[in-house]
């Protein structure tokens, strides 16, 4: 303001100025020598115009500045509106969750004061389980609770808190029952029933196995149909139900496992007993051979066949009835699964990982070599960059051997496909591990948009082009005739009144009238008429895969068998 306070008296002395020039300009006329050819009257119109000019300016901007002034008051206006509706959403949701957290807590208390209040277990109960050597403290299951640092999402992540140690299943009631029953096969259909709520069964079923005489025996016995009898190669991919029996058999090894852990050694030894421990063996011992038969490419680190196996070895502590190459050797099979850092460390295989990362990266495994670098800290031998370029790099080179000039149409959509796969991987791997600053993924996606558009591109070019759409059966629109006198037959065609033309299908035969043609002669010349015919009508078949409106319908299949 001071500036333009400054502007604003420098403009009111132009005029004082422009006199003081005006008697200097004067003087120097009556001293001159030689008449000037600049007139005072020019001077002073010039001085005046830029006065003028510099008024106006000076006012424009004035005004420009009003104008950011109040853009910039209404702006804070607003800034401060938002700011105080983020303040009140804010402080409704620590209600709120304070409100939970209450509600939480005061649960929690309940559970305790029930279970400090709770009278001694039942001696059936008791027998099952050795005592607990911490005490009858109201922490006594804290000891025999279930940790777990397992960090990659699986049933092992699983916490139990003290409060479950009292056999409490809220969600499903009916697990206690098939439990304490030992009933395998009802565990497994139970299971089968609720696939869709596997994240709360997984929670359940170890305190669930608490209420079982023999949790160990139970989980035997629930592995007795994972290689049928009848078929014991068959493809577990191609059948369903066995596919998803095949999980389950696994899932209750894991839950298992999470029971286990939390044991002490008296009541683990219980548990794992002598003949629990020859039974899991002899059952290892029989799936054992059918795994020589598996192709480490074709399971693609996905095999829920040696996943099986490993978990049961790991589950039931019988790792050290088996040479640690044939293990090390399954491991490229489960190398894709979440549970497989979890397994390697139950197996004691740690120390061996370093081994299994350079087979799966010979192999062209590279994703998974990375996964496993990050979960034993080996990201400094196995640089996860380097390899994630690798895998890039065989990607595009197979990618470049399905030319045109190599390689037929299909094979090349084949490569191309498999390089857009590859990219996405190589993608969601960088997005999972935090590798953004060390390897860009913008070059990535520039390269999927490439590929998609040639991919559609090249399906809009294939495309079939429609049919021509055939012209009606029905009647055709008359045209009057404008001559309805011309309506005589000529050369067999009737000239209709509507101006077309329609010649006679079944002209009239010209001999049909001959008399030879009739008498005792050709009458008895004449074959015999036919029989009278007898039509019978069927019933109409049943309409099928159709609607009433005749439409065709295609009956959903049944549910498949997973989870």
């Amino acid at each position: 303001m001071e500036d333009t306070r400054s502007v604003a008296s420098l403009m009111d002395s132009t005029s004082s100025k422009i006199q003081q020039l005006q008697k200097a300009f004067a003087e120097l006329e009556s001293q001159r020598a030689v008449t000037l050819n600049l007139k005072w009257k020019e001077l002073e119109e010039h001085f005046h115009g830029l006065e003028r000019s510099l008024k106006r300016r000076f006012h424009e901007l004035e005004d420009q500045e009003k104008e950011y002034e109040t853009k910039t008051r209404k702006a804070q206006e607003l800034l401060e509106k938002k700011k105080a509706a983020v303040e009140a959403k804010e402080k409704a949701s620590l209600e709120r969750l304070q409100k939970k957290r209450d509600a939480a807590m005061f649960t929690i208390n309940s559970a305790l004061d029930k279970y400090n209040n709770a009278p001694i277990s039942k001696p059936s109960v008791g027998e099952r389980w050795p005592q607990n050597p911490v005490g009858d403290s109201s922490n006594a299951f804290a000891a025999d609770g279930i940790t777990d640092d397992n960090p990659d999402g699986t049933v092992q992540d699983v916490q139990i808190s003290p409060v479950m140690g009292n056999f409490e299943v809220k969600a499903y009631p009916q697990l206690l029952k098939l439990c304490g029953d030992m009933d395998s096969a009802g565990l497994h259909k139970f299971v089968s029933d609720n696939r869709k709520n596997l994240a709360s069964l997984k929670e359940e079923i170890p305190m669930a196995f608490r209420a079982a005489a023999n949790p160990a025996s139970l989980v035997l016995d629930s592995l007795e149909g994972f290689y049928p009898m009848e078929a014991p190669t068959a493809d577990g991919k191609k059948d369903a139900n066995l596919l998803g029996m095949r999980r389950t058999c696994i899932m209750l090894m894991e839950c298992l496992s999470i029971l286990l852990s939390g044991l002490d050694p008296n009541s683990l030894a219980a548990v794992l007993s002598q003949n629990v421990k020859r039974r899991a063996k002899s059952i290892a011992e029989g799936w054992n051979p059918l795994l020589e038969s598996l192709d480490m490419d074709a399971c693609n680190g996905n095999s829920l066949e040696a996943h099986a196996f490993l978990q049961l070895l790991a589950t039931f502590a019988i790792v050290g009835d088996f040479k640690e190459d044939e293990l090390l050797k399954l491991i490229p099979m489960v190398s894709r699964r979440r549970q497989a850092a979890e397994l390697c460390r139950s197996l004691g295989l740690a120390e061996k990982m370093p081994g299994v990362i350079e087979v799966l990266v010979n192999s062209g495994k590279q994703i998974d070599a990375v996964t496993l670098a990050f979960a034993f800290e080996l990201t400094e031998q196995f640089s996860p960059v380097s390899l994630l370029k690798s895998y890039l790099t065989e990607a595009r080179r197979s990618s470049t051997q399905g030319r045109p000039g190599n390689a037929s149409p299909a094979v090349q959509d084949e490569f191309n496909e498999r390089e857009l796969t590859g990219l996405k991987t190589v993608i969601k791997c960088i997005e999972e591990h935090n590798l953004e600053e060390q390897y860009p993924a913008e070059p990535l996606h520039k390269r999927i948009l490439q590929l998609e558009k040639a991919k559609a591109d090249k399906k809009r070019a294939t495309e079939p082009t429609k049919p021509q759409p055939k012209r009606p059966r029905g009647a055709q629109p008359r045209v009057p005739d404008n001559n309805n006198n011309n309506n005589n037959n000529n050369n067999n065609n009737i000239k209709t009144g509507y101006g077309r033309v329609i010649p006679e299908r079944y002209p009239q035969y010209v001999y049909d009238n001959r008399p030879f043609l009739s008498g005792p002669i050709m009458a008895a010349q004449a074959p015999p008429p036919p029989p009278p015919q007898t039509y019978t009508f069927s019933p109409a078949p049943a309409h099928g895969n159709f609607y009433g409106n005749c439409y065709q319908y295609q009956a959903p299949p049944p549910p498949a068998y997973f989870h």
